[in-house]
C-alpha cells in the first residue's frame, strides 16, 4: 500500500528542516542557522502517531531572492506540495508575522490541500502567536520542533487530515515488481520485452517516463504487476520540478511491490547513481534483482575488430567479461549482495525469459518461513564457531531466535545486552543464517531483543 504524504512547507530558515528530522526519527536533512540550505526536497518514510508516513521536506516557497538556486528551490518545493496529501505550513513565531507569511497562506489557500499551521520556535513563553490568526488559516499550534513541544497536538491534527488507511487490491497469487534504475537505462524496452509487446512508450530520451504505470501479465497461471518508473537521479541531478515529482513516484511505487529490478546500463558501468537507486530498494526492504541491461552492446565493444576469434577463446573471454563485470557491481552495490546479477538486451530478449522465474525464486524466498528448531540450530553452530562480542569483560550471550515476520523475512533475536552486539557480528549471523537457508534476492532483518524489559 503506498504511505500517505506529508509534505513541511513555508518560508526559508522557518525549521522545515528540524521539523522533518523529527519525524523520520534521524538526521537526514541538513540543518544550519542561514536561509538556503535544503537545496534538494528530501523524503523519508517516517511515523506520525504511530501511523506510516512519507515525509518530504522542501526548500522555502517563499524568500531567498539573492540566492541563485532560488526559483528552482520553490519550483521544487511547489512540486511537493501537489504531491502531498496533507500539508504541514511551518511558519517561525520568533521572527513573527510577515509579507512572505501572507504569500504562502495565498498558495496554500489555492492548493485546496488539507493543511495544519505550526507556528515554530515557541520555546519562549513571552513570544504570542497571536498574530498569525489574521492569515485566516485557523488556529495555529504553537510548537518547537526542536525541543518537541507541542508536537503531539500538531500530529493529532495531521492525523485527522490524513485519507483512511485502505488496503491494495491484489489479484490472488500477484507478484508486484518495480522496474527502476537511472534515466534512459531501458526500463521501459524491458518491461515491453517481458510482456512481448509494445505496450509503454520506449525512447532515447532520459525522463521519458514522468510517471509509475502499472500493467498486468500473466506467467505460468501466475499474475504479475509491472510497474514503469521515472528514472532516479542522484540529488545534484534532479534541477526540475519534474525529476522530484518522478522520484517521489518512484519511492511509492516501492512501497507497493514486493520485487525491485534494478535496471543498469551495462555501456555505462555501475555508476554511484546505480548504487543509490539500489540503496532505495534496500531501505525499502523489498526483494531484488539487479538486470545488467544493454550486454549485446557491451560485448560488441569488448570484441571490436574481434569477429575471427576462436570461439572457445571467445567463450572463455565472454566468461571474464562477465565476472569482471559481476565484481564490479558487487563491489559498488555491497549491500546488496543477496540480489543475482542477470545479463540482458531488452531490444533483442536476450537474457529476458529468465526474470520472471527468478522473481517468483525472489518471491518465494521474500515469503518463506523457518522453523524455530532449525533456526537456533543455525544460531548455536554459528555461535560455536565464532564466539559473540564481548563489553567490558561481558560476552554477549545469545539465547534463542525466532522468525516473526515476512516479506522480508524478519528474525527477532534474544540476547543478553543488545547494546554488546556489533554490526559485523550481526552481519556474521545474517550470512549463516543465509548460509542454511538460502533467502537469494530477498533481504534479511536481525531485530535484536534484550530479554530484559529495560533492553527491548
Amino acid at each position: 500500500m503506498a504511505l500517505p504524504i506529508v509534505a513541511i512547507i513555508g518560508r526559508v530558515n522557518v525549521g522545515k528542516s528540524t521539523l522533518f528530522n523529527r519525524f523520520v526519527g534521524r538526521r537526514l536533512a541538513v540543518v544550519e542557522d542561514f536561509p538556503g540550505v535544503t537545496r534538494d526536497r528530501l523524503y523519508a518514510e517516517g511515523e506520525i502517531n504511530v501511523r506510516k508516513v512519507i515525509v518530504a521536506d522542501t526548500g522555502g516557497l517563499v524568500g531567498g531572492e539573492g540566492d541563485v538556486f532560488a526559483e528552482q528551490v520553490k519550483e521544487q518545493a511547489g512540486e511537493a506540495l501537489q504531491q502531498a496529501d496533507v500539508l504541514v505550513v511551518l511558519m517561525d513565531g520568533r521572527e513573527g508575522l510577515t509579507a512572505g507569511d501572507h504569500d504562502i497562506a495565498d498558495i496554500v489557500r489555492r492548493s485546496k490541500k488539507p493543511f495544519v499551521l505550526a507556528i515554530n520556535k515557541m520555546e519562549s513563553t513571552r513570544i504570542d502567536s497571536y498574530e498569525f490568526y489574521t492569515l485566516g488559516l485557523g488556529e495555529p499550534i504553537d510548537i518547537s520542533a526542536e525541543q518537541g513541544q507541542g508536537i503531539i497536538d500538531l500530529e493529532d491534527e495531521i492525523i485527522a487530515l490524513l485519507p483512511p488507511e485502505e488496503e491494495e487490491e491484489k489479484r490472488e497469487g500477484e507478484i508486484s515488481i518495480a522496474v527502476v534504475g537511472r534515466p534512459n537505462a531501458g526500463k521501459s524496452a524491458l518491461i515491453n520485452a517481458i510482456l512481448g509487446e509494445e505496450r509503454l512508450i520506449v525512447s532515447d530520451v532520459a525522463g521519458t517516463t514522468r510517471d509509475a504505470v502499472d500493467t498486468w501479465v500473466e506467467f505460468e497461471g501466475r499474475p504479475f504487476r509491472l510497474v514503469d518508473t521515472a528514472g532516479l537521479r542522484r540529488k545534484g541531478k534532479r534541477s526540475q520540478g519534474t525529476e522530484f515529482y518522478s522520484a517521489l513516484r518512484t519511492l511509492r511505487a516501492l512501497q507497493r511491490a514486493d520485487i525491485g529490478i534494478i535496471v543498469v546500463d551495462t555501456m555505462e558501468g555501475v555508476a554511484a547513481q546505480d548504487a543509490r537507486v539500489a540503496l532505495e530498494v534496500h531501505d525499502m526492504n523489498r526483494a531484488a534483482i539487479i538486470v545488467a541491461n544493454k550486454w549485446d552492446l557491451a560485448l560488441a565493444s569488448a570484441f571490436e575488430g574481434q569477429e575471427d576469434m576462436d570461439e572457445k577463446v571467445k567463450a572463455r573471454n565472454l566468461k571474464t567479461i562477465w565476472g569482471d563485470f559481476e565484481r564490479l557491481a558487487r563491489h559498488e552495490i555491497p549491500f546488496m549482495s543477496y540480489a543475482p546479477i542477470v545479463p540482458t538486451c531488452a531490444l533483442t530478449g536476450e537474457g529476458v525469459p529468465d526474470l520472471l522465474p527468478l522473481c517468483i525464486k525472489a518471491h518465494e524466498q521474500f515469503t518463506q518461513r523457518i522453523d524455530t528448531g532449525p533456526l537456533n540450530r543455525c544460531i548455536r553452530r554459528a555461535v560455536a564457531n565464532h564466539n559473540p562480542p564481548s563489553k567490558a569483560g561481558r560476552p554477549l550471550k545469545i539465547y534463542y531466535a525466532t522468525q516473526v515476520a515476512v516479506s522480508p523475512p524478519s528474525i527477532a533475536l534474544f540476547v543478553s545486552d543488545p547494546r554488546i552486539m556489533h554490526f559485523s557480528y550481526e552481519r556474521y549471523l545474517k550470512n549463516e543464517i543465509r548460509k542454511e537457508f538460502g533467502f537469494e534476492g530477498s533481504p534479511v532483518k536481525l531485530l535484536i531483543r534484550g530479554r530484559r524489559e529495560e533492553d527491548r
